[in-house]
């Protein structure tokens, strides 16, 4: 079970990037964002709440056996979080892009609620909640530059 619980905390492994770690457990995401536009809505987002439930039970038993409640190797919240930034969108390489910017972006500055979060959420739930606020940003400064822009999703 240690071993699945890391595989899946480290989004197969990306987590354990010697530099950058969250940024390479986002991309990630990209692949999922493919997969997961081709579901209908209702589907949608059934699979990304399961998913957000499973992050929450992964995050605080990796963060357990590493002794470091946000250890960087745990990145499942990035995966979680940038699925937010693209949530039902079409797939487009404008659209993961853009989303995998923004979200690095937001994740990292941690604005509002992310940073309450990040600080004061010392379990599974922080960890993966500050994400989702930061995704949030996300999704609106994604679906503000793709109208902006006029680019199709």
């Amino acid at each position: 079970m240690r071993r699945f619980i890391l595989f899946l905390s480290s989004n197969a492994g990306l987590g354990y990037a010697p530099v950058a770690s969250g940024t390479f457990g986002t991309l990630a995401g990209i692949p999922a964002f493919w997969l997961l536009a081709q579901l209908p809505p209702w589907l949608w987002l059934l699979t990304w709440a399961a998913l957000l439930c499973l992050s929450f039970w992964v995050s605080a038993a990796a963060g357990q056996i590493y002794g470091v409640v946000d250890d960087g190797r745990i990145v499942i919240d990035e995966l979680v979080g940038y699925l937010v930034t693209v949530a039902l969108l079409p797939f487009s390489w404008w659209a993961a892009g853009l989303g995998f910017l923004y979200f690095r972006l937001f994740d990292i500055v941690k604005p509002p609620p992310a940073r309450w979060f990040d600080q004061k959420l010392k379990n599974g739930y922080g960890v993966v909640l500050d994400d989702v606020a930061a995704g949030l940003y996300a999704a609106l400064a994604l679906r503000l530059s793709l109208w902006l822009f006029n680019i199709n999703g």
